[in-house]
């Protein structure tokens, strides 16, 4: 299976977060129905150079190399269609993009937007704090502003004045 070291830091990026940690079944089951998928994964006709990775039980991310093929509508439209599937058969939801994932002590943690900027006014985190930025589109900024402290992401509009 390809993984996402294999591609070109102009391929495009999505990340999916769930709302619950992965445990290790979850996990072998979406690598091998993800395999099916991206062996079948097409837009109009022409085979995506993809893949699909799990990142700390939390996070799968699909890339695609445009450069080979792009991913049009339907076939972007399949890709949202696999990640609606697992989470309907893993009870996982894939698509609250209201959660906002932190790290704390190494270890992951999920907080509703609404309640993200209490945490900071608190004082339970600050501005140096490690967020995840889903919105990243490229390979290329995944792997450079995916990981990033609040103040460096569009987080940092939520500290306090």
């Amino acid at each position: 299976m390809k993984n996402l070291n294999d591609l070109p830091n102009h391929s495009r990026v999505w990340v999916y977060q769930a709302n619950r940690q992965l445990n290790s079944e979850e996990k072998s089951l979406i690598e091998s129905k993800s395999n099916l998928f991206l062996e079948s994964w097409a837009a109009h006709g022409a085979d995506l150079d993809a893949a699909i990775e799990i990142y700390y039980d939390q996070f799968v991310v699909l890339s695609v190399d445009e450069n080979v093929a792009s991913a049009t509508g339907c076939s972007i439209d399949k890709s949202v269609h696999f990640f609606q599937q697992l989470g309907t058969e893993l009870n996982i939801d894939f698509f609250n993009r209201l959660l906002v994932a932190y790290k704390q002590e190494d270890e992951i943690k999920l907080q509703p937007l609404s309640k993200f900027g209490d945490l900071l006014s608190e004082g339970e985190i600050n501005e140096n704090t490690t967020v995840f930025n889903n919105l990243v589109v490229s390979l290329g900024d995944f792997r450079s502003n995916w990981e990033v402290s609040i103040k460096d992401s569009w987080h940092k509009q939520l500290l306090p004045a």
